[in-house]
């Protein structure tokens, strides 16, 4: 398949083909921050509870393992492709699920990547286990790396303090029983139906989790690349604090999701500019 540039803007471009295709094209040490929501490999026939009702866990043909060995390949590969094109102090995050997140973190060591954290996204929401064969699965995991042990990577700490209430952030979930959870945990809801309503996608991430991933790691005007953007909440993020977006992702549909959510947005920042700040 061959590449192609879906949608531009003055902060936003759009590609249509396979990562792998894209990323090469991109020029050398010109991102800042990477968020990767790449496949979990975890359709596989099994089931699921949505809305009360009992659905497939299958998201799509590009979601099915095609075994350890090369998922673990593939993974490898974009992950060396990414890496490329970050700039030496610059970072990324790629959420999982233990389906693929061991896979994750060891191609990151294998190919010179620092590991700097592991995030515990909680789910207050997620979806009960119907087969009361397992723990519910109630979060994911999101690895923070920096290109190398030499980067001098960056993190907004005095604002992440802030946001947790004149406390250090932490990386995980704490205490469900505690009652008014301060935000120095990443306890954060699934989407919501607005944030749906231009569709669905299957792996979609809310964008209060992509605000914070930005806020932490970058600066106003930095670039931020997604090459799995999907509906691109990362670019939604990424346009609300000043952040330029590069999205990759080989699936028309989703990309028509995804302009819709981009215009709307820039749309919402260009009559009313004042809200980057406010945001930031």
């Amino acid at each position: 398949m061959v590449a192609r540039v879906f949608y531009k803007s003055n902060t936003v471009t759009l590609y249509e083909g396979d990562c792998l295709d894209v990323l090469p094209s991109l020029s050398e040490r010109s991102i800042d921050v990477i968020f990767a929501d790449p496949p979990y490999n975890l359709s596989n026939g099994g089931i699921t509870c949505h809305a009360g009702r009992m659905v497939s866990v299958d998201k799509g043909e590009w979601d099915k393992s095609k075994g350890t060995e090369a998922d673990h390949a593939f993974t490898t590969e974009w992950l060396k492709a990414c890496r490329r094109v970050l700039k030496d102090d610059g970072t990324i995050w790629v959420s999982g699920t233990l389906h693929n997140i061991y896979s994750i973190g060891f191609a990151m060591q294998q190919l010179g990547y620092k590991l700097l954290n592991e995030i515990c996204w909680f789910k207050p929401n997620a979806s009960p286990n119907l087969s009361c064969r397992y723990f519910t699965h109630s979060h994911e995991t999101v690895i923070w790396a920096a290109k190398s042990k030499e980067s001098k990577h960056k993190f907004n700490y005095q604002l992440m303090k802030q946001i947790a209430g004149g406390k250090q952030m932490r990386s995980l979930w704490m205490d469900i029983e505690v009652e008014d959870q301060p935000q120095d945990i990443w306890s954060i809801i699934t989407p919501s139906r607005e944030e749906k309503k231009y569709g669905k996608h299957p792996t979609q991430k809310p964008i209060a989790l992509l605000e914070r991933i930005i806020l932490a790691s970058s600066d106003p005007g930095d670039a931020i690349l997604d090459p799995f953007t999907g509906s691109s909440t990362t670019g939604v993020a990424a346009i609300r604090q000043g952040r330029s977006f590069i999205g990759i992702d080989n699936d028309v549909g989703f990309l028509e999701v995804s302009v819709n959510r981009l215009k709307e947005e820039e749309e919402n920042i260009r009559t009313n500019p004042r809200l980057i700040a406010k945001l930031t």
